[in-house]
């Protein structure tokens, strides 16, 4: 099964505990692919800087060696209509398109709410656990 991760539960998962956290544990363990493309490795990674900045220690450096050695990178094209009510977040509706994944993880409520635009379903991490891999808290 192919995913997109969502900033925030990429980032939450490299630093807690929790849902996202046995997301990124099930893509270790090979139970799921990530799907990224450019775009969202430049925001996961413009986003390690700024808690760099503000948080002495974190790193997400070797998160991102790892995810751009494992992922699947998909090159997108724009969506031709906004679809999400923050457009920037379009782009993970894109990345799975062009990566031909069937669900987005993220606890954005925007995202969320664009559930089924073209097949795609955008998830939580607990209900992604629950629903597609049997488990999770």
């Amino acid at each position: 099964m192919k995913i997109v991760l969502d900033t925030n539960v990429f980032v939450s998962g490299v630093f807690y505990t929790g849902p996202p956290y046995q997301v990124l544990e099930a893509w270790r363990d090979g139970q799921i692919q990530l799907v990224v493309s450019p775009e969202i490795l430049l925001e996961y990674a413009e986003v390690g800087e700024r808690l760099a900045e503000r948080f002495e220690g974190v790193d997400l450096a070797s998160f991102l060696r790892m995810v751009a050695a494992n992922a699947q990178i998909v090159a997108t094209s724009a969506l031709l209509e906004q679809v999400c009510d923050d457009p920037d977040d379009d782009m993970f509706l894109a990345c799975a398109l062009a990566g031909e994944a069937t669900t987005i993880v993220t606890g954005d409520r925007a995202l969320l709410r664009t559930s089924g635009y073209r097949g795609i379903q955008v998830v939580t991490p607990r209900a992604f656990l629950r629903d597609q891999l049997g488990g999770g808290t």
